[in-house]
């Protein structure tokens, strides 16, 4: 697919959040957060942007600056599930690109989902993104999941774990300066047909284990495209803490 290939922006948004209540309606210097997000979305190639979410303030919110909302299932496990949802109510095409922009990520590059959405075919029907590891810490950080590929750039697997496993110089140290260590970036592309596939395939063992639904689709046999960004894509807002940097990032 290439990028002036036509594809959708969804973009979940849930109001409850254990660590963040509330988390898409927090003030980033005079906008919400959805908002931020939405209009980083919105400077894409992408033909519409959808934002997914299971509670009014957050509609009311989209609405209020002219942007499109659906309401779903507050009951859904994740936030693929919600997408199919939100998808099924777009009237999409099984051939269309969905590309999963998360809702708490007001600072994501424009050119990035340009990017994973044209990643997408009828080969492989789903892709994502990847960045070196540079920091010893995040090679064995658990929140940082890493991504294994093959030649061609396709998923042999993801993990919390530090993947590969360097037998010969862990746990002692290793040199990062050789490529080896990939963190994997939490932005999708699939097709429509994809996710139809995704919600009807039953949680994989593997995707329990390591708590990474993407690993549902590799156990069932599917592609996954990982190419490696080449804009990095700035830390999201999991927790209030991460507020003033973000704000420090808007003040340039």
């Amino acid at each position: 697919m290439s990028v002036s290939s036509k594809f959708t922006v969804v973009i979940p948004a849930r109001y409850e959040s254990s660590r963040f209540p509330g988390k898409p309606l927090i003030d980033l210097a005079g906008k919400s957060m959805i908002q931020r997000v939405f209009e980083q979305a919105s400077q894409s190639s992408a033909s519409r942007v959808v934002v997914a979410t299971d509670d009014d303030r957050i509609v009311a919110e989209v609405e209020r600056f002219g942007g499109e909302a659906v309401m779903t299932d507050p009951g859904h496990a994740s936030g693929t599930d919600r997408i199919h949802e939100a998808v099924g109510l777009l009237n999409l095409d099984t051939h269309d690109v969905v590309v999963n922009v998360q809702g708490d990520e007001p600072l994501i590059p424009p050119a990035v989902i340009d990017r994973v959405a044209s990643l997408t075919g009828d080969e492989v029907r789903m892709a994502t993104l990847c960045e070196r590891i540079t920091d010893r810490e995040d090679v064995v950080n658990p929140n940082i999941v890493k991504v294994v590929r093959d030649q061609q750039g396709i998923a042999l697997y993801f993990s919390r774990a530090p993947v590969p496993w360097d037998r010969a110089r862990f746990p002692e140290g290793s040199d990062l300066s050789q490529p080896g260590w990939y963190r994997h970036l939490g932005i999708y592309a699939y097709t429509v047909s994809l996710l139809a596939d995704f919600v009807g395939w039953t949680p994989a063992q593997l995707e329990l284990t390591e708590s990474l639904e993407q690993l549902r689709v590799l156990t069932n046999g599917e592609k996954i495209r990982v190419e490696e960004t080449t804009e990095s894509i700035p830390p999201g807002i999991d927790s209030p803490e991460d507020v003033e940097r973000t704000l420090d990032a808007l003040k340039g």
